[in-house]
């Protein structure tokens, strides 16, 4: 964020500092919504990083090395399948 060309095309700060006082951390997040607060952008993330993790797990512990389609149904589909498969496996 410090080229010429992004500072001319986001000249506004694009930085949310936000102090986690349970971890005694302070982190930075890269946002273009400057309307929330550093609060709300902090749990966005945490949620987010959640979903990523519980990925990572589906993917680790049930062998899903992609995902064929990208909607919900879709997904939910294909867990459930590799899930059935892994208990019946198990079985």
């Amino acid at each position: 964020m410090t080229g010429a060309k992004t500072k001319k095309n986001y000249p506004k700060p694009m930085k949310i500092k936000y102090y986690d006082v349970e971890y005694r951390h302070t982190y930075e997040f890269i946002t273009n919504d400057l309307e929330m607060g550093a609060q709300e952008i902090a749990e966005i993330y945490k949620r987010r990083w959640q979903v990523e993790l519980f990925f990572k797990k589906i993917k680790q512990n049930l062998k899903i090395k992609t995902y064929w389609g990208t909607s919900e149904n879709a997904v939910y589909s294909q867990i459930w399948a590799a899930l059935i498969i892994s208990v019946l496996l198990w079985i």
